[in-house]
């Protein structure tokens, strides 16, 4: 056997098995490259190794490209964007405040968790809309 064709197939070999170990469709694409250059080195006996090395760069190139336009951009929308933000799917519920807003600061009840809230001075059971978030204070206005 010659050495180019169990190198590439050993290289194709090892880039699948990182994506397998490590997923996230970057070493699946040069292991195409990789397997693209193992048959045209099997194929085609004499290939040097510079332009083994250079195929194998082009190729790469050329796949991470495909993905990128073609694939990468056909991924499912989430049905709910704002799942892993707790926060953000707060954004525009109405509340009544548990705690008066004084100096800027208050409190409101959402299911069983209390939440700091930020807004103009409004007394306690004022319903207020929550407005947007800095980490997890809330920033509301009057309803």
């Amino acid at each position: 056997m010659r050495w180019d064709v169990f190198a590439w197939a050993a290289v194709t070999l090892l880039l699948f098995a990182a994506e397998a170990i490590a997923p996230g469709a970057f070493m699946l694409w040069l292991g195409f490259a990789a397997a693209a250059v193992f048959l045209g080195v099997l194929v085609v006996p004499g290939i040097p190794l510079l332009a083994q090395a250079g195929a194998f760069v082009v190729l790469s190139f050329v796949s991470i490209q495909v993905y990128r336009r073609w694939f990468r951009g056909r991924e499912p929308q989430s049905d709910r964007p704002a799942l892993n933000r707790r926060t953000a799917a707060l954004v525009g519920q109405v509340v009544v405040l548990h705690d008066p807003i004084a100096n800027g600061r208050g409190r409101v009840q959402i299911a069983d968790a209390y939440w700091t809230v930020t807004g103009p001075d409004l007394p306690a059971g004022t319903a207020v809309r929550i407005t947007g978030a800095d980490g997890m204070t809330l920033q509301v206005e009057t309803a």
